[in-house]
């Protein structure tokens, strides 16, 4: 062997235990920056899941991660702790490897996030915690929280659209551009009283209608096939219809047509502030912070993010606030619905319109009724 081949033979072997004494060192500061150890209330506000819920979470996961084999390997609680750090404070990965208690190498935690997500992705775990009510039993339960608290009658939910920036897509950009002119997804939320998520469409782009989204969604299908008086409520972004409830817009002051408008406008704030609540926690959504993934991947993050928000939700756990400017471009950044042109309208749209308006009417005379 020539000296040229001994020096880099040497080089590599040398190379080889620097990248095991790194690993190695990572390991000994995991170790001793135990995350557990932090007190409750600090815990949560870093991960935003009290302790007990990510131990649990752990154990729903374990079936379908990989299985630390090697001193040096991740542990399942580190993994989960590593994506939780990351949804909630939308830092860059380098910052969230860094952070004490699951320092790791940027490649690492890339490939962290990817792997959680895709376990919080799986259909058990996002039919478990996102699940929208088929059943007349489950129905009833939410007509009558909506009842409760905004005095409407009928109401299964309330729908809205809100965007997350994401990096410009080399696939089919055209399509991911807002009106706001940067990238993004149009991910469409329904929300129960109680600001749960019951269903969650992620994978469309920025340039699509809300309008647009719901007409293919499965569960306008579901609802076309109910045979009960009841519906969404959503903003004027989305077609009057037997089972979807709009505002109206200028409606006389002191008219039922206005009661009608002020109770609508009252309980669909419920999505407005179901999104807000969504985004306080996993701020990697906020639309300023700019996921950089693939539109496929970002979607993921919305769904995991959204399961997640169900679990913190149910469990009451604290909200943090967002800074006033946080809040502040959150609103600059968001479209505002654009209204949908019912003059455009084909014959099978205007006998749904049609169906709409008679199904408003009657709300409204109902609403009036009661208020007398």
């Amino acid at each position: 062997m020539c000296d040229d081949e001994l020096i880099i033979m040497e080089f590599l072997e040398s190379d080889v235990e620097t990248n095991f004494d790194y690993r190695q060192k990572r390991r000994d500061i995991r170790i001793q920056s135990n995350p557990f150890e932090l007190d409750d209330s600090a815990f949560i506000k870093k991960y935003r899941l009290s302790k007990e819920l990510v131990l649990n979470l752990c154990e729903e996961l374990r079936p379908y991660l990989k299985i630390p084999k090697k001193t040096t390997d991740l542990s399942i609680e580190t993994k989960l702790l590593t994506a939780l750090s990351f949804y909630a404070t939308g830092s860059y990965q380098r910052a969230t490897g860094d952070i004490s208690g699951h320092s790791m190498a940027q490649q690492t935690v890339s490939a962290v996030i990817t792997e959680i997500t895709a376990c919080l992705n799986r259909t058990e775990i996002r039919k478990k915690y996102i699940h929208f009510p088929k059943n007349l039993e489950e129905r009833n339960k939410i007509r009558s929280r909506f009842h409760q608290q905004f005095k409407i009658p009928g109401v299964l939910g309330c729908i809205g659209g809100t965007h997350i920036a994401i990096i410009r897509p080399t696939d089919n950009e055209e399509t991911y551009y807002s009106r706001k002119q940067y990238h993004s997804l149009n991910v469409q939320l329904i929300c129960d009283a109680d600001m749960n998520i019951t269903s969650v469409e992620a994978s469309y782009g920025g340039a699509t209608q809300d309008s647009f989204i719901w007409n293919l969604h499965p569960i306008k299908l579901h609802m076309d096939n109910l045979n009960e008086c009841t519906w969404l409520l959503g903003d004027s972004g989305y077609p009057l219809g037997k089972y979807m409830m709009t505002p109206i817009i200028n409606a006389t002051p002191g008219s039922p047509a206005y009661h009608y408008t002020n109770l609508h406008v009252q309980t669909r704030n419920s999505i407005e502030r179901t999104i807000g609540l969504l985004k306080s926690r996993f701020r990697c959504l906020l639309v300023h912070r700019v996921l950089h993934y693939k539109p496929k991947m970002a979607a993921s993050i919305v769904i995991a993010c959204v399961i997640l928000h169900n679990i913190c939700n149910r469990a009451n756990m604290p909200v943090p606030e967002l800074s006033n400017e946080d809040v502040l471009r959150e609103a600059q950044m968001q479209p505002n619905a654009s209204r949908v042109d019912s003059g455009a309208a084909t014959s099978s749209n205007n006998q749904a319109l049609q169906q709409g308006v008679a199904t408003r009417d009657a709300l409204i005379r109902r609403l009036s009724d009661a208020s007398d």
